[in-house]
């Protein structure tokens, strides 16, 4: 047994193993864990993933869609839900709204008519879109125009976004209007827009309009400034002193020409909801309003204007060559427009 011994010589240095760390063999413990515990999660994932085709389920959340209550079954096409690209309804996502157009022409009371209704909280009238020249240049620019609008993605002063109950717009018959009739009573058919027709009674009241605000574009009389409207009695007062001559030899064919576009108007778009309006018939009886407000099926509110009327009194103080004209007149179908139609 002596002989599996070593000796070394009292020159040599003996060297002891170093003790291992209790510390070093905690960490290494630890790192064998932690690589089992990836190893195992590792291989559990690769089973799920198995199953579903190595895609990641994703939830979707289905919104409930929006209904109308308490509205008759012949109502429901008009009852709209909109969902605006460029904002959030919030609270009134699920609150109806209801498309209408104000179809008119100009001068015949229908910016006045306008205000009245955008006087109401729920109500957004949007004014004279195609107005814009672009806008109108063709039937698909006047529908993509129009989807816009009552998607409520069209911004304008009137605007009352969330919470509109009824949006719309004022539209001339002669801003492409009857050029594309087909197809626009096809459009308020299948979105189920209401069509609020406004007139004149006495066209030659509107001609007398007309003539004096063409003369102003150019002599704007109201401290050198162009008005289409004013709202305080001095400026109408300041509007109302030019006095037009009126063409005589174009006299009737003007009034027939816009008499006959009016009524092609309403026959055009016979088939869709619709109510028709004279601008003499509110002004003389403004309850009428209250017809309007049902049509639309908003709450009845008292609707009111900053505009004041330019043209008053008799015709006979506001043109410069009555007695030609009167005389053009007398004996056709338009000699009523010579008498007062109201007082105001």
């Amino acid at each position: 047994m002596a002989d599996d011994f070593c000796f070394f010589s009292k020159d040599s240095f003996i060297i002891k193993p170093p003790k291992a760390s209790p510390m070093i063999l905690r960490m290494v413990v630890l790192i064998f864990a932690m690589v089992c515990g990836v190893y195992i999660c590792s291989i559990g994932l690769k089973q799920i993933g198995g199953h579903s085709s190595g895609r990641i389920v994703s939830v979707h959340v289905v919104e409930k869609p929006c209904e109308a209550t308490d509205i008759e079954p012949s109502e429901k096409p008009y009852v709209h839900f909109p969902k605006p690209k460029t904002f959030s309804r919030a609270e009134c996502a699920c609150n109806p709204v209801r498309n209408f157009a104000i179809l008119s022409t100009q001068r015949s009371g229908s910016g006045w008519f306008e205000t009245l209704l955008n006087s109401h909280m729920n109500i957004s009238s949007n004014g004279e879109i195609f107005s814009v020249k672009v806008r109108k240049s063709n039937v698909s620019t006047i529908l993509d125009t129009l989807d816009k609008l009552y998607n409520l993605d069209f911004f304008t002063s009137a605007s009352k976004n969330e919470c509109t109950a009824a949006v719309g717009l004022k539209w001339m018959l002669n801003q492409g209007l009857m050029q594309n009739h087909e197809q626009i009573v096809e459009y308020f058919k299948t979105r189920g827009v209401s069509a609020i027709f406004l007139f004149r009674r006495n066209l030659l009241r509107r001609m007398i309009s007309m003539l004096a605000n063409s003369y102003d574009q150019s002599a704007k009389l109201v401290n050198g400034t162009h008005k289409s409207h004013v709202h305080s009695p001095k400026e109408a007062e300041m509007l109302a002193s030019y006095k037009p001559t009126i063409n005589t030899t174009l006299l009737i064919p003007n009034l027939k020409q816009v008499d006959n576009m009016a009524i092609k108007a309403v026959q055009y778009f016979n088939s869709t909801r619709h109510i028709i309006l004279f601008y003499e018939d509110i002004i003389k009886n403004q309850t009428i309003l209250n017809d309007v407000q049902d049509f639309l099926k908003v709450p009845r509110r008292d609707l009111h204007s900053r505009q004041v009327k330019i043209h008053k009194g008799t015709l006979s103080s506001q043109v410069e060559n009555w007695v030609d004209v009167e005389k053009t007149l007398k004996g056709t179908p338009y000699e009523s427009f010579l008498h007062a139609d109201y007082k105001i």
